[in-house]
């Protein structure tokens, strides 16, 4: 057996319309599937084959990464989208005014990150790849 891929990550956001317009807006994100299971809307939302499956919960708090670290809580510190167009997604971040964390892009061995954060809190790195080719040393 092989994994193929990721299948999708689980989200609990503050409010689902404002989640799913955002990530429509920065990156192509289509709602798929929509429902509420005991009192909680729901749904999934895809771009190509990356999907997130929102929940929502508006009287939920969201801490960052080194705030639950200093609680003594494990969490995901953030998760990555990739990306193969570095003029369109500077122009998105500069149309939506989206703030870069951490002092603008990092550069690592063999890409580009910018992280970002979501209506929600929720950290995302966006990763452009070199040659849009996944290597390492």
């Amino acid at each position: 057996m092989q994994i193929k891929n990721i299948d999708h990550l689980n989200l609990t956001v503050a409010d689902f319309d404002t989640t799913v317009s955002w990530y429509s807006r920065v990156f192509g994100f289509k709602l798929v599937e929509e429902d509420v299971r005991d009192g909680t809307r729901w749904g999934v939302i895809r771009q190509g084959e990356a999907m997130l499956c929102i929940y929502q919960f508006a009287e939920c708090r969201l801490e960052d990464r080194f705030e639950m670290r200093k609680m003594g809580l494990h969490g995901i510190n953030h998760f990555g989208l990739r990306i193969t167009d570095q003029d369109a997604w500077e122009k998105i971040i500069t149309t939506e005014n989206i703030e870069v964390l951490y002092d603008g892009p990092t550069r690592w061995p063999h890409s580009t990150s910018w992280y970002i954060k979501d209506p929600t809190g929720w950290e995302i790195e966006v990763a452009l790849w070199d040659d849009d080719t996944v290597a390492f040393d």
